[in-house]
C-alpha cells in the first residue's frame, strides 16, 4: 500500500480522465464514473463517483502497480487548503476509519476548492 502521510516529492497535476480510464477500467464498477483525475509523472489518482483510487506505478518497466481504494464512505474528516500567494500548492487530507490520515499534493492550478466539494457531497 502506499503511504500517504508522507507526502510526495511531485505534487499531482489535474489530468483528462480520459487519458488515465484504460488503465483502471478493469477495477470500475459497473457504472461507476471517473469525475476527476490527478497524476504525476508516473503515478496518479481518480476521484469517481464512488471513491478513490490511488496508483502507485514501480519498478524500472512500470509494469507492477498497486492500486489503492479508499472508499468515501469511511471518511471521517476533511481538510482542504488552497494555494497561495507563496505557497502555490494546495492540499487535501483525509482521514478514513482503520487507516488514518491520507495526504494529495497538487499543483497550485487545480481546482480544490471543486474537489472539496466533491468529498463533502459523498461525505456529508
Amino acid at each position: 500500500m502506499i503511504n500517504f502521510t508522507t507526502g510526495s516529492l511531485f505534487k499531482l497535476s489535474q489530468c483528462d480522465p480520459a487519458e488515465i480510464a484504460p488503465q483502471i477500467s478493469g477495477l470500475l464498477l459497473d457504472g461507476e464514473q471517473i469525475l476527476v483525475a490527478a497524476k504525476t509523472i508516473r503515478d496518479f489518482v481518480v476521484f469517481t463517483d464512488k471513491r478513490i483510487i490511488a496508483v502507485n506505478i514501480q519498478g524500472v518497466t512500470g509494469k507492477k502497480r498497486d492500486f489503492s481504494s479508499l472508499p468515501y464512505n469511511k471518511i471521517q474528516a476533511f481538510s482542504v487548503e488552497t494555494a497561495g500567494s507563496f505557497d502555490l500548492d494546495a492540499e487535501l487530507e483525509l482521514w478514513f476509519s482503520g487507516l488514518g490520515k491520507v495526504r494529495f499534493e497538487f499543483k497550485g492550478r487545480f481546482d480544490i476548492t471543486y474537489l472539496g466539494k466533491l468529498i463533502a457531497h459523498h461525505v456529508l
